[in-house]
């Protein structure tokens, strides 16, 4: 097995220093500054002292941590505590990172933000092993998604691979008109009432090709449309589909 172009068994050193890790839980030092924690990280990595401060000023730039730079990291907040806690990871340039939940915890905006900076990452060359709860993570981020259940993998696969995998798929039509809806049932005999509003759910992949043959067969007998929407399961669904339902266990008392 070769990591980053290193044979893992003659040349562990070098596989060593190709590997970054950041953590669920932040590896920063609080009694200290953000910069203090990269230049400590410089450091640890044998950094010489100019290449060391050069290394933290430019990646507290990257980070949006210069005005804090100088600060106790016990004063930054969550996502600041995590953007740092990446970059000391960065300090050596590892080429391939494990990363754990990196977004646990995190406002939606500072979620964002660390999902770009992962995406940059990437467009840069490195490769990096994401664990996350949160599907809609790895729908955004991911090139390939393995679920685990009980620590064995059950699926693999590209996202849009692994939803295809699990049915539900449908295209959602709205009408006017209650004469609209009655009409296009009489036409689309496999769809079904979607619960009290005007509408119709077509089982359907939302393939460009179903797509045409509905609207042909909707245009054919003149039946107006007044919103037309695709719907695919999403990750969470697969999740559930594949995983099963959990166990119960029964607590009694003696």
């Amino acid at each position: 097995m070769r990591v980053a172009g290193y044979d893992r068994a003659r040349e562990p050193d070098a596989v060593r220093a190709a590997i970054g890790v950041t953590g669920q839980f932040s590896a920063v030092d609080k009694l200290l500054t953000g910069e203090e924690n990269l230049r400590l990280m410089a450091d640890l990595h044998h950094l010489a002292r100019s290449a060391g401060r050069r290394r933290a000023g430019q990646l507290l730039e990257e980070f949006e941590l210069t005005e804090a730079a100088r600060k106790p990291a016990s004063t930054y907040s969550g996502g600041m505590l995590r953007r740092l806690d990446l970059a000391m990871t960065l300090v050596g340039s590892p080429q391939v990172i494990f990363l754990d939940e990196p977004t646990t915890g995190l406002d939606p905006r500072s979620r964002r933000t660390m999902w770009q900076i992962i995406r940059d990452l990437v467009a840069g060359g490195v490769t990096i092993l994401l664990t996350t709860q949160y599907l809609e993570e790895a729908d955004e981020l991911a090139d390939r998604i393995a679920l685990l259940d009980r620590g064995r993998v059950v699926a693999e696969g590209t996202a849009e691979e692994l939803k295809r995998r699990i049915p539900g798929g449908h295209v959602r039509l709205r009408f006017a008109d209650p004469q609209g809806l009655d009409a296009a049932l009489q036409v689309l005999r496999q769809a079904s009432r979607d619960g009290d509003a005007l509408a119709l759910r077509v089982p359907g992949d939302g393939s460009l090709r179903s797509l045409k043959t509905l609207i042909g067969q909707l245009d054919d007998w003149a039946i107006e449309v007044d919103e037309l929407s695709v719907h695919t399961p999403d990750l969470d669904d697969v999740f559930l589909a594949l995983t099963g339902n959990p166990t119960n266990e029964k607590v009694t008392s003696p």
